[in-house]
């Protein structure tokens, strides 16, 4: 069909049905409301970019103050999206299948909410440690490149195209190697961000490879359509096809940190900035995540045989991994609140992986509870490391011993962090922990997956050991002090110090608090999607 015909058509109020007819296809105007969240905070970036050069350094901390308004302002835009599903860069053809590259459905506002949200937390963590002093971090490049990341990783769960897909994952990837590496004179932070950039590429190369597999063998790269043809691959193309299914879920695999893809994780995180390595524990691990849901459950369910064992396994070995490293590590370690945090958060994606297993087995209902697991992660895990901050403005080698007594020198700081950790090992009183993990298993169960169930559980009781630990340190007496206040006590372990106020940090403390007792009071915030359908 000419495109003088087409539009002919349309102008003279002719049904979609008659071009559609003719075998024309068609691309839709933009829906801007839709691609709102996301581009705004592209364009903040370019904004404090810019204005970096124009910005004194004594004034530094206003770029600071102006991501944190574009990412407040991008959350806002999300409540008008609540009201129906929204589709746009769709293309239409005869065979009536509606193929879109971008969709705000329940499930991209939820992760768009925790990217968006993810990121202002960790804003208010970086104001101090880019305030323009020299010995900082540089203002302009940090939140130029943070916004940049949160731009990418809140496009992704409304990518519906591969190529969208792939696209998104990297523009949220790029930018945290640098941040990782953006320490001045550091050696571990460029080392960390070497290990981060090397271990990515690898991760992007098998991802490539992968869609081109898929790609070939179904000559789309909508999902939708990719989970139509798959299933009538013909036979000399079936090899191909269950090859680029494999590779691209190792690919993004090596984005959740799962095992054995994970060697990276322990020192990116203990040598990026603090407030990156908390961004990189939940948005990062929220970039791959929706893409092994969508991929898997949207893309791939025609090869569910595939992929269900796969995930399943990879969820046994990398919740059993992180939580038996995490509880080897050391309370006198330099850095070694961070380091358990990361083993930490390497078995909190195991826990993850368990319902995106159980789809395979029973129906993509079960996704509802990792991202109800999700949102109560990214809660708790963000306030730990912000009590860690907080902490480390007095104590910098950022040691679990750093805690010993905080109890008694900041009480809410104290209770905080134990609320935090106990959600993390799903006691009470957090609520939301507990009702997350219950949820979580009982998908593995109703799947038929009762070995994995069984392997839970038991990390869940390993989880407790180091957990209970670090709480029951908080609010143990403090060590006597052998010389002024700030020197270090008996066996390294630093005297009783009362943390410095911070505004940003304990704004931040107060905000992950305030988010982990509302789940905790009213968990069917959370819950409600582990019941329901989101795609």
């Amino acid at each position: 069909m000419k495109p003088a015909q087409l539009a002919q058509d349309l102008t003279q109020g002719a049904a979609p049905g008659t071009a559609l007819a003719r075998g024309a296809e068609l691309v839709q105007s933009v829906d801007w409301l839709a691609v709102a969240p996301p581009t705004l905070t592209a364009l903040v970036a370019l904004v404090v970019l810019v204005a970096d050069l124009f910005v004194p350094e004594a004034r530094k901390r206003f770029l600071g103050w102006t991501a944190i308004g574009g990412l407040a302002a991008a959350l806002a835009l999300l409540a008008p999206l609540r009201a129906a599903d929204r589709s746009t860069f769709c293309l239409t053809a005869a065979t009536e299948l509606r193929a879109c590259s971008y969709t705000a459905d329940t499930f991209t506002l939820v992760i768009q909410f925790l990217v968006l949200a993810g990121a202002l937390v960790t804003a208010l963590l970086s104001l101090d440690a880019t305030g323009g002093t020299r010995r900082g971090l540089p203002a302009g490049e940090y939140w130029f490149l943070l916004l940049s990341s949160a731009a990418g990783a809140a496009l992704l769960p409304a990518s519906r195209d591969l190529a969208t897909l792939v696209v998104a994952l990297e523009v949220a990837s790029l930018p945290a190697f640098a941040l990782v590496g953006l320490k001045r004179g550091d050696r571990m932070s460029g080392e960390a961000a070497l290990k981060f950039f090397l271990s990515s590429v690898t991760a992007t190369a098998v991802t490539l490879l992968g869609v081109s597999f898929v790609y070939a063998a179904t000559g789309t790269l909508h999902l939708t359509e990719v989970a139509q043809r798959l299933g009538d691959v013909p036979g000399q193309l079936e090899t191909l096809a269950r090859a680029g299914v494999v590779l691209t879920l190792v690919g993004f695999a090596f984005k959740t940190a799962a095992v054995p893809f994970h060697f990276w994780v322990p020192d990116t995180y203990v040598g990026a900035p603090l407030p990156v390595a908390a961004y990189l524990s939940v948005v990062g691990k929220a970039v791959g995540f929706t893409g092994i849901i969508l991929v898997t459950v949207v893309a791939f369910p025609s090869y569910a045989d595939v992929w269900g064992p796969a995930l399943a396994v990879l969820a046994a070995l990398t919740m059993t991994a992180g939580n038996v490293a995490a509880l080897r590590q050391s309370a006198t370690r330099a850095r070694s609140a961070v380091r358990l945090l990361a083993w930490s958060s390497v078995a909190q994606a195991g826990y993850l992986l368990v319902p995106v297993a159980a789809a395979a087995y029973s129906s993509d209902d079960q996704i509802g509870s990792t991202v109800a697991y999700a949102l109560m992660y990214a809660a708790v895990n963000l306030g730990a490391f912000a009590v860690v901050a907080l902490v480390g403005r007095d104590r910098p080698e950022h040691r679990i011993a750093d805690h010993r007594g905080l109890y008694a020198t900041s009480p809410a700081a104290a209770l905080a962090m134990a609320f935090f950790l106990l959600n993390l090992a799903g006691l009470p009183p957090g609520i939301i922990g507990l009702f997350a993990k219950v949820t979580v298993f009982s998908t593995a169960v109703d799947a038929g997956l009762g070995w994995l169930a069984v392997v839970m559980g038991v990390n869940v009781v390993i989880g407790l050991a180091y957990y209970l630990r670090w709480t029951a340190l908080l609010f143990r007496g403090p060590e006597a002090a052998s010389g002024p206040e700030g020197v270090s006590g008996p066996e390294g372990v630093p005297a009783r110090v009362r943390p410095r106020p911070a505004v940003p940090v304990t704004l931040a403390v107060a905000l992950t608090a305030a988010a982990g007792a509302v789940l905790s009071g009213w968990p069917q915030f959370a819950l409600r999607y582990a019941s329901q359908s989101l795609f």
